[in-house]
């Protein structure tokens, strides 16, 4: 019989550094970062947006290219962080799909538009939605996890359209970094904060979804080996 696991000693500390920043990331960005002359308060979803852009991007690679590993290299290890990262990047894609029309109705003075990025952005996180989909209700045999993989291996080219889409297609989705927008230093530093934030909490999230998983792997082990057992009994 296995022992229970106590929560790693690291595990704390990114809880904490997230926690952490999450509140500085509110305050700095409500009290001490000016308001943005043309855009108005509205502005100040950019602090929340982008580094949650950021994070669901990063997550969906590590998901694509864990998934490319198992489908080369099979193990409970890498299709457990898949999932995880699957998972929590669907929530941080969510929060962007959330927002962005938020600050798209004061900016396109519309809810939505047919952009490039915003398009393929839905595109990814429908992708990936089906991939938790089908991983939940598909089953958890070996021929489902390598069909989960090679969908969520889908995902990286895609993710790399997102990338690229505003200067390949001329869309007019806001390129605030790049072009300079964030000129008070004040701006930059919520900005950072923001990234620093989602970062940690990405990572916190990930680990808790990742030991779920291992100890939905090890129930089911377990159950199999009752059930065998219990057939061993029967013929008996």
């Amino acid at each position: 019989m296995k022992h229970a696991r106590t929560t790693p000693m690291l595990y704390w500390v990114f809880f904490l550094l997230a926690a952490t920043l999450i509140h500085y990331t509110l305050a700095w960005t409500f009290f001490i970062a000016p308001v943005e002359a043309y855009m108005g308060v509205v502005q100040k979803i950019f602090y929340f947006h982008v580094p949650a852009a950021m994070a669901m991007q990063t997550l969906f690679v590590i998901c694509g290219i864990t998934s490319v590993y198992y489908l080369f290299r099979p193990g409970p290890r890498s299709d457990r962080l898949a999932v995880a990262c699957a998972e929590v990047g669907v929530l941080m894609g969510a929060f962007v799909l959330i927002t962005g029309p938020l600050w798209a109705r004061k900016a396109w003075h519309h809810w939505w538009e047919w952009e490039p990025r915003l398009v393929l952005t839905m595109v990814v996180f429908l992708l990936y939605m089906a991939y938790l989909a089908l991983r939940r209700y598909a089953g958890d045999d070996s021929l489902t996890k390598r069909i989960g993989a090679g969908l969520a291996a889908l995902g990286l080219p895609a993710i790399y359209l997102v990338r690229i889409a505003v200067e390949r297609w001329r869309g007019t989705h806001p390129q605030v970094i790049y072009k300079g927008g964030l000129t008070d230093v004040n701006m930059q530093i919520a900005f950072g904060l923001g990234v620093a934030a989602f970062a940690f909490l990405a990572i916190v999230l990930v680990w808790r979804r990742w030991e779920l998983q291992r100890s939905r792997d090890e129930l089911n082990e377990l159950t199999l080996e009752m059930m065998e057992h219990d057939l061993l009994e029967t013929d008996l």
